[in-house]
């Protein structure tokens, strides 16, 4: 017997591959970085360089330093995407076995041991809400974010089943200057850099 996929998946399906299309064209063109949530594209107007680059360096070298060399803390392309649930990310550090990189085109979400963001100033929320919610539905099992505006952060971890779907059943902050546990390793967040505001002072 054949089942016909049902219209409305089979649609969503083809407007995930449109903007999916989109955002890689507009990679080329625009600065800053495109993603696909469930409300569509994000556009993360990102400024090369400076504190977000300087703090993701950091966390990468940090945890390299711990890691067994199978593992990597990679902080280059290519995306992390999940085309059944339509969601395509860039995590700004991530945790991986060099196995699981050495894929054509996009990284399978479940192979990744840890996701790090760093918040950007321009928008905030896509960090702490819309990837706080889309990376337990990819199944990454740790999610830490890092915030230069106010020099705290958080490590999410345990995704359980709620109503709405999977979520992060475990948040611990910290603040920078403290030891933060990511997955299996312990790094320090001492000397990472803030954004600083208009007039010169930090944030």
């Amino acid at each position: 017997m054949t089942i016909a996929p049902d219209n409305a998946q089979q649609g969503a399906s083809h407007l995930y591959r449109a903007m999916r299309d989109v955002t890689q064209s507009m990679d080329d063109t625009l600065p800053g970085k495109f993603e696909i949530t469930k409300e569509g594209i994000v556009h993360d107007m990102m400024s090369p360089g400076g504190p977000h680059e300087v703090t993701a360096a950091h966390i990468s070298r940090r945890l390299e330093k711990l890691l067994p060399d199978e593992l990597l803390a990679h902080n280059g392309t290519p995306d992390v995407e999940d085309e059944p649930e339509g969601i395509m990310r860039h995590p700004d550090v991530m945790v991986i076995a060099w196995t699981d990189l050495g894929t054509e085109g996009s990284i399978d979400p479940r192979t990744l041991i840890a996701a790090i963001e760093v918040v950007s100033r321009s928008n905030p929320d896509n960090d702490w809400v819309s990837k706080a919610r889309d990376y337990p539905l990819m199944g990454i099992p740790v999610y830490a974010v890092f915030d230069p505006r106010t020099g705290t952060g958080a490590v999410l971890t345990d995704i359980h089943a709620t109503p709405d779907g999977p979520r992060y059943a475990t948040r611990k902050d910290f603040v920078y200057g403290e030891d933060v546990t990511i997955g299996d390793w312990t790094i320090s967040t001492r000397d990472l850099p803030r954004y600083e505001s208009r007039t010169g002072e930090q944030q």
